[in-house]
């Protein structure tokens, strides 16, 4: 008799997809609705406020394109770890998983010198106004994001190192691979929303 666990891996939904990852795609969609929500209220503040300031001037692009860039890395790190998970390497996988984790330390060592930078000498705030409210929201809400994944990469790390996760466990890197794409593509969609436009 296998147990709970085993079962949920094994058995798939009438729709064919296994559930692990039916479940990560849910809480996936659930939290894309979260920063379609953060997103559409910046939308609506901006298009009413005639004082928005220009968030390239406000802000800066060089070091949010350099954190852009290092996520971006960060994802096909993430890919490749998968790929050496499913060949059985686990000491390559483990290898890549690190360098993943590092890419999102960097980001948020990246978005910590930044929000002292703006909290500072850029003079924004919580309570300024709504450009910096909301600014500090929506990349608040996925710097969150952000050290979650780095902990659970550390998580997966450390399970690959001990010898708990093979190729036949290479359904759970898959979900945390998956949850590491869309928190990239989520910070795509800020960098161009909130920076760049």
């Amino acid at each position: 008799m296998s147990g709970a666990h085993d079962h949920l891996i094994t058995e798939r939904p009438a729709i064919g997809i296994p559930w692990h990852k039916l479940m990560m795609w849910l809480v996936l969609g659930s939290d894309a609705m979260s920063f379609g929500a953060l997103l559409a209220s910046y939308a609506m503040l901006r298009t009413g406020d005639h004082h928005w300031p220009v968030p390239s001037e406000a802000l800066g692009i060089n070091l949010t394109a350099v954190m852009t860039f290092i996520l971006i890395v960060s994802s096909v790190t993430m890919v490749r770890a998968l790929q050496a998970c499913q060949k059985g390497d686990a000491a390559l996988t483990a290898r890549w998983i690190a360098w993943t984790m590092l890419g999102g330390v960097l980001f948020l060592v990246g978005q910590a010198f930044e929000w002292t930078h703006l909290l500072g000498e850029g003079g924004m705030g919580l309570e300024v106004d709504n450009f910096s409210a909301t600014f500090f929201c929506i990349t608040g809400f996925h710097g969150c994001h952000v050290l979650v994944g780095v902990l659970l990469m550390g998580m997966t790390w450390w399970m690959v190192k001990r010898g708990k996760i093979g190729a036949s466990r290479a359904h759970f890197i898959e979900n945390v691979a998956l949850y590491w794409h869309f928190v990239d593509l989520i910070w795509i969609l800020v960098f161009t929303f909130v920076y760049l436009l």
